[in-house]
């Protein structure tokens, strides 16, 4: 239970912040510079850097470092099996066999990158969506892909499932631990038994969360023909977008940061 307490997975927290203020389309591909440079650390000290920098985003946008952490929480199992897969499935000088398992120095340091990599990918995409609201997300990532719309690219569809989909985690999250705790109530044991054991317990959890889903789609659907939603033609914004020199200098920055972070690796061997 405490799983679904602390989630804060796709959620938006509002604040007077500069990362808050800034162009949803700036932080969308900053944080896509970000991802990318984060596949290409290959260093225990340029992981140290961009932990660094991930503590240096998350001061300016007040968003602190505990809640972007327990973020992470519902996903670190497979954080956990990532690195777990790349320790022992990765030939290399052995550091020791237990039968036919062999753990290798070079399994133990791709593990421990593999599971570094995904942290901090989740915890930059997670910062997106603290720091930006739902439908300036969607917004974003229409402006984003509206150059594509020539070459026959949904756009606005895209964007608006996309944002759907983030924006309902948070809340069938919530209908999932109201539905626990109900069967809780009544006497179902979830937490106990082996793991064929425990998938049959919930059984009677996913049934009734399957019906909620498709509840709420079909009042989603009803809700969107009651106020004339026919996608994105002809639909302007109530708060166009603005790009100001400050979202230049935000994106200069954050590029200019990983094009060195990544040099700096590479030439000088961080």
């Amino acid at each position: 239970m405490k799983f679904l307490d602390n989630l804060s997975f796709g959620q938006y927290i509002p604040a007077d912040s500069p990362v808050h203020r800034c162009d949803p389309r700036c932080k969308i591909m900053s944080v896509l510079i970000l991802l990318t440079g984060v596949f290409l650390v290959d260093s225990p000290v340029g992981f140290i850097f961009w932990g660094g920098l991930l503590w240096l985003l998350s001061l300016i946008s007040k968003i602190g470092i505990p809640v972007l952490l327990r973020t992470v929480r519902p996903i670190m199992f497979l954080i956990i099996f990532t690195a777990i897969i790349n320790l022992f499935f990765t030939s290399g000088t052995p550091l020791f066999e237990i039968g036919p398992i062999s753990i290798t120095k070079e399994g133990v340091r791709l593990g421990a990158y593999m599971a570094l990599r995904l942290l901090f990918l989740i915890l930059f995409a997670n910062l997106l969506t603290l720091t930006t609201s739902p439908m300036a997300l969607a917004d974003g990532i229409e402006s984003l892909l509206s150059p594509f719309k020539r070459l026959g690219l949904p756009a606005h569809e895209m964007a608006m499932m996309m944002t759907i989909a983030l924006r309902f985690i948070p809340t069938l999250m919530n209908e999932t631990d109201r539905i626990m705790k109900a069967q809780l109530a009544r006497g179902a044991d979830l937490d106990r038994g082996g793991l064929i054991k425990r998938l049959k317990a919930f059984i009677p959890v996913l049934i009734p969360l399957f019906v909620i889903v498709f509840q709420r789609a079909d009042d989603l659907a009803v809700a969107m023909e009651a106020r004339c939603y026919r996608g994105g033609g002809g639909r302007t914004r109530m708060r166009p977008f603005a790009w100001g020199t400050g979202e230049t200098l935000s994106l200069g920055f954050v590029l200019t940061v990983v094009v060195a972070l990544t040099v700096l690796e590479r030439n000088i061997g961080l």
